[in-house]
């Protein structure tokens, strides 16, 4: 088999020799789907980083300022060989690399798959807003770290931007994790670091851990979560500062209420009292 991307013409899709072996594997299309990175990969390799750049819509410095110390000590290291022996470090390194990406996707399909099967989507109404949540029960067997697998189904499934937070067994206890699906603005799990089965919130709000098992309970939970607007999380005192800007300062500065003190404010001359006028009332 021949796994150089060289063998195919300049205007060949881009394929580098990672896609040429995911083809003979018959793992390509998974890994397009459940690898970001692959496409970007392909096109550096064959087009080089300023095509790149343009086609990612970026600037050309941003690849460098991304670029990995380890990748680049692993080219140095494969490009100085002639033949890479079993046994030898750099030998061991792909087999590591490799091994884990085939490890990834397989079980990430099947998560996929498994979820696919489980999963609910809550609809949580608060206000005049409705919360979409996704919402995974406690099964026996559960895998480590459900949620990554969540957001890839989410993705794979059209519901990506609909979907503000997510529900899942936390591995280390009883309880359920909460997390806000792509660092949603209007959740902050600060909100809820004070309730007793709460026992653990990050302090930049984005997931906490929860000993409650209830499906209403973990509802209640994220409604308790939701703020009232996008933009910065808040504190519970400034909420309240939010709603009377909300409401209270908009009559204040309606153009009616204006309207109503400046006329009445006419009846007082110290307010409305010209030069000239001053000059008359002296002479009389």
């Amino acid at each position: 088999m021949n796994f150089d991307h060289h063998q195919f013409p300049a205007d060949h899709p881009p394929l580098c020799a990672l896609s040429l072996v995911l083809q003979y594997l018959d793992l390509y299309e998974d890994a397009k789907s459940l690898c970001d990175w692959l496409e970007p990969v392909e096109w550096f390799d064959t087009r080089g980083p300023v095509q790149t750049a343009a086609w990612l819509g970026v600037e050309r410095d941003l690849l460098g300022k991304l670029q990995s110390t380890i990748e680049l000590s692993m080219m140095r290291r494969f490009a100085s060989q002639q033949r890479i022996e079993v046994g030898s470090s750099l030998w061991d390194m792909m087999s590591w690399v490799g091994n884990d990406l085939l490890h990834y996707l397989r079980s990430t399909k099947e998560r996929v798959r498994v979820l696919s099967e489980m999963v609910q989507f809550w609809e949580i109404v608060k206000g005049e807003d409705v919360i979409h949540v996704m919402f995974l029960p406690r099964v026996e067997n559960s895998w480590d770290d459900p949620s990554g697998a969540m957001g890839r189904y989410l993705r794979m499934c059209g519901r990506e931007g609909e979907v503000c937070a997510m529900v899942y067994p936390d591995r280390r206890g009883s309880g359920y994790g909460l997390s806000r699906q792509n660092d949603h603005p209007r959740l902050d799990f600060t909100r809820i670091r004070d309730e007793g089965d709460v026992h653990f919130a990050h302090a930049r709000g984005f997931v906490a851990k929860t000993t409650a098992a209830a499906e209403e309970r973990l509802r209640v939970l994220i409604s308790q979560a939701w703020t009232w607007r996008s933009g910065p999380f808040l504190n519970n005192w400034l909420h309240w500062f939010d709603w009377f800007f909300e409401n209270i300062w908009e009559w204040f500065a309606s153009p009616h209420w204006c309207v109503g003190i400046i006329l009445d404010a006419r009846s007082y001359p110290i307010f409305f009292e010209s030069k000239s006028d001053k000059k008359i009332s002296k002479s009389v």
